[in-house]
């Protein structure tokens, strides 16, 4: 491994001779809970699922484990990367991603599933490129908010480009549909647009627009008003709308302060939507209780403040922004997913971050925290 290292090193990272350090313990250690935590609960949840679909109790845990194999695989080559490696990725990596969001417009190659055509078929692999834009736009904006830090303080020099951007790529994810990772990349953009130094009035301004048009999206689509109004009310449409969200607070209070057991939880049999993928928080705190959910959070957490320690500490615009980018990728839609499960925001449709079961989005969170700890990497300055 470390022959793979060096060679990447040398091929990524030629111009920047320096001493690395090891990478941080409070990035990986807590990244290496969840996901162990994550291999417990898929193996839970989708043993009667695999039993029923294919006649393989431990069909998805299978794929799950191949699934982290190949987040492994790219985590440990980014996160040997120098930061002129890095660099090198800004362009490459959002092309081949805005390509293949593209392309799952093109009958024979997109796939649709529940009405929504967010995944590409290439060979045996099902990839929702959606997952590696989130990832991309956070390249693209720390490279490009890095080279116009001055111009910050005019709309039009600073923000406006950006927002005419992402804009044009979020409006392709939202016309899938895909309502939770155009969220997402809203949320990535404001909290990048923050860290670069743009004012408030300007973010404030944009903020309200995106607001309204967040609003009208959701009563445009009729599914999207069941969904509001389920959330408004899930009592109210439990049979329907609100199924889902009602059956994951029945978990959590099932679970109360610690919790069922592992493997004793019973809303995974079928009752709970889901259960392995965006309301996989809710299994956890049915079995694991109170106490599981606030060590889950605290994982999280762990990973934002050291996210944003990176950030804070790191000299170069490019590295601190990038920084930021990954750890709010990772981070938010976890504290997003985490509030949709317990009722206080709408159903979004995002996976747990290295907990829930997932093909593109495991490899793409793996690699978000591999690019993370490439940073923490880099020489302390003193």
């Amino acid at each position: 491994m470390r022959n793979v290292g060096a060679y990447f090193r040398s091929w990524f990272g030629r111009f920047e001779a320096v001493a690395y350090r090891r990478p941080d313990p409070w990035l990986w250690v807590p990244a290496a809970a969840l996901l162990a935590l994550g291999l417990l609960m898929v193996l839970n949840t989708t043993y009667f699922l695999g039993q029923e679909k294919t006649g393989d109790a431990f069909h998805f845990f299978k794929l799950h484990l191949l699934h982290i194999a190949a987040g492994f695989a790219v985590l440990m080559a980014l996160s040997q990367f120098s930061l002129a490696g890095l660099r090198r990725l800004v362009m490459p990596v959002l092309i081949v991603a805005v390509v293949l969001l593209i392309l799952t417009s093109i009958p024979g190659l997109g796939v649709v599933r529940g009405g929504a055509r967010r995944w590409l078929r290439l060979g045996p692999v099902l990839a929702e490129p959606s997952e590696m834009v989130k990832f991309a736009v956070v390249f693209f904006l720390a490279d490009f908010l890095a080279k116009r830090q001055d111009s910050m303080a005019s709309f039009k020099h600073g923000p406006l480009p950006v927002f005419i951007i992402v804009g044009l790529i979020a409006l392709v994810v939202l016309k899938q549909p895909d309502f939770g990772t155009t969220v997402m990349l809203a949320l990535i953009l404001f909290a990048m647009l923050f860290a670069a130094g743009a004012s408030g009035k300007h973010l404030g301004g944009a903020g309200g627009f995106a607001l309204g048009i967040f609003v009208l999206q959701a009563v445009a689509r009729p599914y999207r008003m069941r969904r509001l109004t389920a959330f408004l009310d899930p009592w109210h449409s439990a049979r329907g709308a609100g199924f889902q969200l009602t059956q994951s607070f029945i978990a959590l209070g099932e679970g109360g302060g610690w919790g069922t057991g592992l493997g004793a939880g019973r809303q995974k049999m079928f009752y709970l939507p889901q259960a392995h993928t965006d309301f996989v928080f809710a299994v956890v705190v049915e079995e694991f209780g109170m106490i599981g959910a606030l060590v889950v959070f605290a994982l999280f957490c762990t990973i934002l403040f050291r996210g944003m320690r990176i950030a804070h500490e790191e000299p170069d615009p490019f590295a601190s922004l990038l920084a930021v980018g990954l750890t709010a990728m990772i981070s938010l839609q976890a504290l997003v997913n985490m509030a949709v499960v317990i009722g206080l925001v709408p159903t979004k449709g995002l996976p747990l971050p290295l907990l829930s079961y997932g093909g593109t989005s495991m490899v793409m969170a793996m690699a978000a925290l591999g690019a993370l700890l490439a940073l923490s990497r880099r020489p302390a300055v003193r």
